[in-house]
């Protein structure tokens, strides 16, 4: 699978992630690559669950994959995709990492898996 670096901490690194984020269909991608996580799903896999038209799954894969949320790997003829752990790990991680530090708006049962 393609990899980049995915050892972004500060918000600045982390807001274009975010971004992608904020749109549901990207949001949908990425849930749907969860699901089948640490498997690869095929374009075609993933068009069909979400109902939209090819072009359109493209544009938002080449998006998740810019910003480093989406993994692609090339077999034969098919291209499969598969979620990037480690960059929403870090994505995790930044949110978390003053929860316990500073005061405690995360829930204590959640902080403890956290912290």
């Amino acid at each position: 699978m393609k990899t980049e670096t995915a050892s972004k901490t500060s918000a600045d690194d982390l807001a274009p992630v975010f971004a992608a984020l904020g749109q549901g269909t990207r949001l949908e991608v990425i849930r749907l690559l969860l699901a089948a996580y640490p498997e690869a799903l095929a374009a075609g896999e993933l068009q069909e669950k979400l109902g939209i038209p090819a072009s359109t799954l493209s544009h938002h894969l080449h998006r998740l994959r810019e910003v480093g949320l989406v993994a692609s790997l090339r077999e034969s003829q098919w291209i499969r995709y598969a979620a990037r752990a480690d960059t929403l790990q870090s994505l995790l991680d930044f949110l978390y990492s003053e929860c316990c530090s500073r005061n405690s708006v995360v829930d204590s049962d959640l902080a403890g898996r956290c912290c």
